[in-house]
């Protein structure tokens, strides 16, 4: 079973975009640890959609909606609540992903400015015990959300940082997962970025995260926590190639573009579908050898 985390977590961290951060990790994360951990949750705070400029104007990406929307319905299927929270630009690509992937989580939007009041409210109300951000813009150490290139993208950018400062004071279990270091709770993370990510040192994000997950592809390690999960309940959580083929087509028929190419073509980070299956059949296969060599 040790080596199915294992397996996951390499296939998660592969690098062959070449974005510079997750080929250099030192070791691998204790993806054990955690899934236990969200597998035992009592209510789960979910954040995701990234904005992008594009030819038809600010539309959400590709990357974000699969990996948190089958996060969601993995979480779900084991009986966790979950809610998830994006912003306007990004709102129909996660409502389409999630209406495929996890029909039973709630989809909150967050608001634009003045989210310390939010939070309060969305705390007391679901009083979650893990909060996990998966390539949400984060504000960098001058308090500005940056796009890989490094230009401000605050006016398209609903504040998520206020939830997450409340789930760390509520001392809930915060998770960060992101392949650029630009994402929502990547500042762990700052030594490594600052070195390896071209202009890693202004994008980086402030917030740090109890686990930090780095991907070459965000999405992978939304999928990465559903093989985790599967091995830590004993049942399948993964989605098939053809459920991600028919995401990724919902996605881009709600508006969705590449993050990278900012066209509307089914890619996630210029990267074509065949090398994401890929990548997800990896995570198939050890999930299945795992499995049936140790059923639970």
């Amino acid at each position: 079973m040790e080596s199915g985390y294992e397996e996951i977590c390499r296939a998660a961290m592969a690098d062959p975009g070449g974005r510079g951060l997750s080929s250099h990790a030192d070791g691998l994360p204790p993806l054990k640890a955690l899934a236990e951990s969200l597998a035992g949750a009592k209510g789960a705070m979910l954040i995701s959609g990234f904005p992008v400029r594009t030819a038809k104007g600010v539309v959400g990406e590709t990357d974000g909606p699969s990996g948190i929307a089958w996060l969601a319905g993995a979480l779900t299927r084991l009986g966790v609540p979950v809610r998830v929270y994006t912003g306007p630009y990004c709102q129909p690509q996660i409502k389409a992903a999630l209406a495929l992937a996890a029909p039973r989580a709630s989809l909150c939007l967050l608001p634009h400015r003045g989210g310390a009041g939010y939070a309060r409210r969305e705390w007391e109300d679901f009083a979650p015990t893990h909060l996990i951000a998966l390539e949400r813009p984060g504000k960098g150490a001058d308090g500005i959300c940056r796009n890989a290139k490094g230009e401000p993208i605050d006016e398209w950018v609903a504040d998520a940082e206020p939830l997450f400062e409340a789930a760390k004071a509520q001392g809930a279990v915060t998770v960060a997962v992101g392949d650029g270091g630009n994402e929502l709770g990547m500042g762990g993370l700052r030594p490594l970025i600052e070195r390896y990510v071209e202009k890693g040192g202004l994008i980086c994000a402030r917030q740090q995260a109890d686990y930090t997950l780095m991907g070459g592809v965000s999405n992978w390690w939304g999928w990465g926590l559903c093989g985790a999960l599967s091995l830590t309940a004993g049942r399948d959580l993964l989605p098939t190639p053809g459920q991600e083929e028919a995401l990724l087509d919902a996605v881009l028929s709600s508006g969705g573009a590449d993050g990278a190419t900012a066209r509307f073509e089914p890619t996630v980070d210029a990267m074509p579908l065949q090398d994401h299956l890929r990548v997800l059949g990896q995570m198939r296969r050890a999930v299945e050898e795992a499995l049936n060599a140790c059923p639970v």
